[in-house]
């Protein structure tokens, strides 16, 4: 069944629309998002093949305009004519919200460098659907896609690994084994989820300690957004001022006030603030 708005089409302005579409489950979609698509004169996409599903199923005659990673810049100029002469364009990636991992970034800031307005027009997202069924700490990290270079990929991980909260990032099937020992070596200790599928018939969500990680036997079939779990901080742990944190606080001491020195520390170090504090306060009384 086809959902149309029982509503009369307000008039929009012109200007890009950013139009989150459906990650597979072409149900997932907004009346706001069917209503501006009707609207809009050019409809910015991917894969003219993949949008076209979408559109027929709602019935959508908008005028496609294939624009990937390979030709956006080439697009470009001409798109701005476009919107400069008022009409109305929306931006859509193959599933899930333009511009976050996919094309758009490129035509968003010369929008903005043009003084063309920009619309949001929210709806699904692989990285809100993965956060909120991992059962992971909400506040996270989003990373997109890590670079391939065997390097720069450790290089990337071994920076963000002391990370405390949740971290989301997107792989390909081709690459998820080689990031996996990867993933090993700077996550023990922490959960995994890979969330296959999304939506879609075969769905699935594979959950595992990190430290017991193996490579798939067979190249998993669709995108994975995967969610590292938060970092557990051993709170026994370091509960006194090393001699090390000492040395800080007395260069820190003389240039500035002690609520400034505790809350510093207590950044770097897992002390309790009133132990920080206690020993600012001897120093200065020691003078």
């Amino acid at each position: 069944m086809i959902i149309k708005p029982q509503f009369k089409l307000k008039e929009y302005e012109n200007g890009l629309y950013l139009v989150s579409t459906p990650l597979g489950n072409l149900k997932d979609i907004t009346i706001r998002a069917i209503e501006v698509l009707e609207k809009s004169d050019y409809i910015l996409c991917e894969d003219t093949r993949i949008s076209k599903n979408l559109l027929e199923r709602y019935q959508i005659k908008s005028k496609l305009i294939s624009n990937h990673k390979f030709n956006e810049k080439k697009n470009l100029v001409k798109i701005i004519e476009y919107l400069k002469s008022g009409k109305i364009i929306s931006l859509i990636s193959d599933a899930g919200t333009p511009g976050i991992s996919d094309p758009g970034s490129i035509l968003v800031n010369e929008c903005i460098n043009n003084k063309i307005k920009i619309f949001p027009i929210p709806g699904p997202s692989a990285v809100a659907a993965a956060v909120s069924i991992s059962g992971f700490s909400d506040k996270f990290l989003f990373c997109g896609f890590f670079p391939d270079k065997k390097q720069q990929l450790s290089n990337e991980l071994k920076k963000i690994c002391g990370f405390e909260n949740s971290l989301v990032f997107f792989v390909s099937p081709k690459k998820i084994n080689k990031i996996i020992p990867v993933i090993k070596k700077n996550f023990t200790g922490r959960k995994i989820v890979f969330c296959r599928e999304l939506t879609k018939m075969y769905e699935e969500f594979i959950r595992k300690n990190v430290d017991e990680l193996e490579l798939f036997e067979k190249e998993p079939k669709g995108e994975l957004t995967v969610v590292i779990s938060e970092k557990k901080i051993n709170k026994n742990l370091s509960q006194k001022l090393t001699e090390s944190d000492m040395n800080i606080v007395k260069k820190m001491i003389n240039k500035l006030s002690t609520k400034e020195i505790t809350d510093i520390l207590s950044q770097i170090t897992n002390v309790p603030k009133k132990e920080i504090y206690n020993y600012c306060l001897k120093l200065k009384n020691e003078k």
